[in-house]
């Protein structure tokens, strides 16, 4: 079993008095957190209320609720198997939890899972997508969609009218299956709705099908708030669990599960279709579910809050552990900042932004003995949004002194003070520190950093520049070669 992360230790002997009863009961009044404050809480336990818990799914509502929701699981096992999907909700954006209410359950072999939430920011509807199954799950599901064919994975959606304490279900699979696919399910997490140009107003959820014997991705959208669903076309092979975002240049970009690193797709004409996969290498992920989202969807393309984007996911090649929070100033293009919200074993997450401006994060913890929330802000995050460019001389040669060019562009909405840049280098080399001017947003300048390559060195090598100001950072990759 891999090691828990101490912050999360932390949190979870500070609710030691509770644990054993968040399943069921309400958590106990507590103060909202600090500006700057990272905050933790488990909000399910294993064998508390179900043996098992899985697959986070988060959203805040057009009231400001804060809706949790994820499989309550007799065991590890996806589907099929006798899952029910379970929610719990927040009116003091995610201070407090009420009780743990069931959406979706029925007597086995029956089986829901998977959820994912989407909100009507136009009519305050709340949906709920999952997978429904009798016999047979994503890799054994039949081809074709009778709604009432056992051994068909179906595609199910529950929605609320009253934020989220009451459920009515749907069955939507004849509308979006397209009969020669196989599986078919509804990549958990949250959903988004369009919030500018021609789609003004559609809503997206992600889906992973398999077609012909491999995965690919594909969105469901609505244009008449909900009432019927349409299925775009998919992209792949190399599909999986996948998330969309709005971009400020009114483009939508999926993002998708894969391994060393997510791959990212574009399409111009609401998530009818898409370009193919492209490895983002900025994005190093173990083939696990994560979350791309914009931080400010009604800004105006002309306020620079439009293309900040926020990504969670369990940073390493190879295991679920390491889950960090990224964020990008240019919608995805460069990923300056970034933190660690919990080095030790993590898995699938989940990210929505609460009333007020903090970002709610829902994740499986300690080796999915827990569904816990954590919340944060801006402030904690510690970054400050900068284009970071490095480029080196024409002839870098080993053993020599050379001067390495570090472009540094402001892409706050206000001025950043003077600062510092430095340089990262591999062992053997040598760099030095240098000072930065103060900056106006869109201002940048160039900085020149000495370096010294060791000596016996050749072929390409990665640096690494950091801006600092303010006491916030950021940073910006690049590679070199070396000569002999």
């Amino acid at each position: 079993m891999q090691r828990k992360a101490p912050l999360a230790l932390l949190a979870a002997a500070l609710l030691v008095a509770t644990a054993a009863g968040t399943a069921h009961g309400a958590t106990a009044p507590a103060p909202a957190p600090a500006p700057g404050q990272l905050t933790f809480q488990d909000l399910t336990v294993d064998g508390v209320g179900s043996p098992h818990y899985r697959i986070p799914a988060l959203t805040t509502s057009v009231g400001g609720t804060v809706l949790a929701a994820y499989d309550a699981r007799p065991t590890l096992g996806d589907l099929p198997g006798n899952i029910s999907v379970v929610l719990r909700r927040s009116t003091d954006g995610g201070v407090t939890w009420q009780p743990q209410q069931v959406v979706r359950k029925d007597a086995a072999p029956k089986g829901y899972g998977d959820p994912s939430l989407l909100v009507d920011r136009e009519t305050g509807r709340i949906f709920l997508f999952y997978a429904a199954s009798v016999n047979q799950g994503f890799f054994g599901s039949g081809t074709g969609n009778d709604e009432n064919d056992p051994n068909v994975l179906q595609a199910d959606y529950s929605y609320s009218d009253d934020d989220g304490l009451t459920w009515t279900h749907r069955r939507i699979t004849k509308q979006i299956k397209n009969p020669a696919w196989a599986g078919m399910f509804a990549a958990s997490g949250e959903g988004i709705q369009l919030r500018h140009g021609a789609y003004k107003g559609r809503l997206i959820q992600q889906y992973a099908v398999r077609i012909d014997g491999a995965n690919h991705a594909a969105s469901a959208y609505s244009d008449d708030h909900g009432e019927t669903w349409k299925m775009g076309n998919p992209v792949g092979p190399g599909g999986d669990e996948n998330k969309t975002v709005e971009l400020s240049d009114g483009r939508v970009m999926l993002n998708n599960r894969s391994k060393p690193y997510r791959t990212i797709a574009y399409s111009t004409d609401g998530g009818v279709n898409y370009t193919p996969f492209v490895q983002d290498t900025r994005l190093t992920d173990p083939a696990n579910n994560a979350s791309v989202m914009r931080y400010a969807p009604d800004a105006p393309p002309s306020d620079p809050q439009s293309s900040w984007l926020l990504f969670s996911n369990t940073e390493d090649a190879s295991a679920r552990r390491n889950l960090t929070v990224k964020m990008s100033c240019d919608n995805g293009k460069s990923w300056p900042i970034r933190k660690v919200v919990d080095p030790g074993s993590a898995a699938y997450s989940t990210l929505t932004r609460l009333p007020g401006g903090r970002l709610g994060l829902l994740y499986e913890r300690a080796d999915y003995q827990h569904i816990t929330y954590a919340s944060f802000d801006l402030k904690w995050l510690g970054g400050t949004c900068a284009d970071i460019t490095i480029t080196p001389p024409a002839t870098l040669k080993a053993g020599a002194a050379a001067e390495v060019t570090v472009r540094v562009v402001n892409r706050m909405d206000v001025r950043r003070a003077a600062g510092t840049v430095d340089l990262t280098v591999p062992a053997g080399w040598t760099a030095q520190q240098r000072s930065i001017p103060a900056l106006n947003p869109g201002q940048g300048a160039n900085i020149k950093v000495p370096v010294t390559v060791a000596a016996g060195a050749s072929g390409n090598a990665a640096l690494t520049a950091t801006y600092r100001t303010m006491g916030l950072q950021a940073s910006g990759g690049g590679t070199v070669t070396v000569t002999p």
